[in-house]
């Protein structure tokens, strides 16, 4: 188990201008990830360091994106001007985790531009709309396609999320804190509203915040 990726959903002027931003102040260039025919979004990806990555995401025009959990959550946040939408824990063995939550997890795949077809299974998308502090979990069908291949230049160092470190430790079945002990972690605001509210990085810019 362990941190696999930061989501970042596109504001009301939309996933381009979005990334253009982003890479401005980053210093570093997103590439195009591709389409999520299951969820009836898009993304484009920046990999870092760690065989992390970042993607922004947005809707599409599409009936999925109002059926599908990740595509409902994407637009959610979108209306409201777009940010951080949550964070991303890769797990090996996601019968286990099914088994742990009561669910199922979904297929989910991405037609990339260069025509790969990249496939996952993912869980938990709906604990995060309930409780934006939490993470929902992916298993990778082929590691050798992670999006975080090729990724350097860009670190991610810190997370701020706005919550209790309990309630995600409950949820996950695993301490917290252990989980990102590489990071600068805040807990901030558990009495607020909860959700990743900023991630730092390292990169060709400086010390960036976002």
């Amino acid at each position: 188990m362990r941190l696999d990726h930061l989501s970042y959903a596109a504001g009301p002027d939309g996933y381009r201008a979005t990334v253009e931003r982003l890479s401005a102040l980053l210093g570093a260039e997103f590439v195009d990830g591709g389409v999520h025919p299951r969820f009836g979004t898009v993304n484009h990806i920046l990999p870092l360091e760690g065989d992390r990555y970042i993607e922004v995401v947005d809707v599409l025009d599409h009936p999925a994106s109002d059926k599908a959990p990740f595509g409902q959550a994407v637009r959610a946040r979108k209306e409201v001007g777009g940010g951080w939408l949550g964070w991303v824990v890769a797990v090996r063995d996601m019968a286990r985790m099914e088994k742990r939550l009561g669910r199922e997890a979904v297929p989910g795949n991405r037609h990339r531009p260069d025509g790969m077809n990249i496939t996952w299974r993912q869980l938990g998308v709906k604990g995060l709309i309930a409780d934006p502090q939490l993470p929902f979990f992916i298993h990778w069908d082929d590691l050798s396609q992670h999006p975080s291949v090729g990724g350097k230049g860009v670190k991610l160092t810190a997370l701020e999320i706005a919550g209790e470190p309990a309630r995600v430790t409950d949820w996950i079945g695993h301490p917290a804190d252990h989980l990102l002990d590489d990071l600068d972690v805040a807990w901030v605001g558990p009495n607020g509203q909860p959700g990743l509210v900023a991630a730092v990085f390292q990169a060709p810019n400086g010390v960036v915040r976002l």
